[in-house]
């Protein structure tokens, strides 16, 4: 698709030209390519039809230049385009200037067509896993999209890019094994509860520590533990013999006596 666009030279740049450009009602625009760049005056309203009538990527605009001092009339691509956050309104656009006859490279959106495929009547999810596809052609081959036939998908299958029918003058620049569309197998609501809710409150204690307090508290090892606890046991048998040892010496003064 082809759109019309009168545009003005402009001589000076920066913040401050581009805001009196705003407070006129105009918008600061540049054009690339060919080997140089021109400082353009843009009528907002003109871009906003381009941009809502088609996407940006694949306009071509046949540019009317005022006061250019070469070609008064160009044809470029509506390559970007700034917009304010808060107001919505375009605030600065970049075009680049293409050659008929040499080709380009753009990306273009997918469209998928033929009604809703088999697989979803069936309760599968159908999947857009490629939104736009990077072409090659001339300016005047651009396609507005490429359409993609999914109505005989059913559950568990999809259209690579190889599987797209190949256009005359239209050269696809991705991998052919990508995917385009797609039907995706149902999930039943027990899956996808124990999806969302799997492995909430079972966090288990890593092995080493398991073994760790198994073998002696702390993660000791259990000889260490072991042998502490002797260490115990024979203290408790030394202090035993301790207490009892006066006892025993007066019973033997008295066998004496």
């Amino acid at each position: 698709m082809k759109f019309d666009l009168a545009v003005t030279v402009r001589e000076q740049s920066g913040k401050g030209i581009a805001r009196q450009l705003r407070r006129s009602g105009k918008i600061p625009a540049v054009l690339y390519g060919q080997g140089e760049c021109v400082l353009l005056t843009v009528n907002p309203d003109e871009l906003v039809k381009i941009l809502k009538a088609q996407s940006g990527s694949t306009v071509l605009v046949s540019l009317t230049i005022a006061g250019a001092t070469t070609k008064a009339s160009r044809t470029a691509l509506l390559r970007d385009y700034q917009v304010d956050p808060i107001t919505g309104s375009v605030l600065h656009a970049d075009l680049f200037e293409v050659s008929m006859d040499k080709p380009i490279r753009v990306k273009v959106p997918v469209h998928v067509v033929g009604g809703i495929p088999i697989g979803v009547k069936e309760g599968g999810v159908l999947h857009n896993n490629t939104r736009e596809l990077h072409i090659e052609c001339l300016p005047a081959a651009m396609p507005d999209q490429i359409d993609v036939d999914a109505s005989s998908l059913g559950i568990s299958q999809g259209i690579h890019l190889k599987d797209v029918a190949q256009r005359e003058g239209i050269r696809f620049l991705d991998d052919e094994d990508l995917m385009i569309v797609s039907v995706a197998a149902p999930i039943s609501d027990a899956k996808l509860e124990a999806l969302l809710t799997g492995g909430a409150g079972t966090a288990t204690e890593p092995e080493v520590a398991t073994k760790g307090k198994e073998a002696g508290e702390g993660g000791e090892p259990a000889k260490a533990g072991a042998a502490a606890a002797a260490g115990d046991a024979k203290g408790g048998d030394k202090k035993a013999a301790g207490k009892d040892a006066p006892k025993a010496e007066k019973k033997d003064a008295e066998k004496k006596k």
